[in-house]
């Protein structure tokens, strides 16, 4: 029987993205247990801040509204997300973030694709301004927990 690499590499890819959606959320080589309970536990992450639009949990922000998009991991891992992010029971949380003495209280509307750390959050320029100058662009060690 024929060798097929195209078949071959079609059944590779489905059981990498199988095996990946499956898998823990892994930040800096080992898994990352994210507590969803209010004031359980204190998170650290980046913190950067974006253009908002229509977001993912299907509302329209603006860059002065205090909203924030939590990390892809968290986004989509969080109890009771479906298929529709419209749906996330994530949608409409707040979180306390606190960076070099100072906080802010945002509302999750969004997620974060590009976010690479477990706890990493993207903020509206209205939400980092809070935090930080614009012109910083990204902060580390953005300490945040649930409210």
């Amino acid at each position: 029987m024929p060798s097929h690499p195209i078949l071959f590499g079609l059944a590779f890819m489905l059981i990498s993205m199988t095996a990946f959606q499956s898998s823990p959320i892994t930040a800096y080589g080992g898994p990352v247990e994210l507590s969803v309970r209010p004031g359980s536990t204190t998170h650290s992450g980046d913190g950067t801040f974006y253009a908002p639009g229509l977001g993912a949990c299907g509302k329209t922000n603006t860059a002065n509204q205090l909203i924030v998009a939590v990390g892809h991991g968290i986004f989509d891992s969080y109890p009771g997300a479906t298929a529709n992010p419209n749906k996330n029971p994530i949608c409409g949380k707040t979180l306390k973030a606190t960076f070099g003495g100072k906080s802010v209280t945002v509302t999750v509307e969004d997620r974060c694709a590009g976010c690479p750390g477990a706890a990493d959050l993207d903020f509206t320029e209205a939400g980092f301004k809070k935090l930080a100058n614009l012109d910083i662009g990204r902060i580390h060690g953005v300490k945040w927990e649930w409210v």
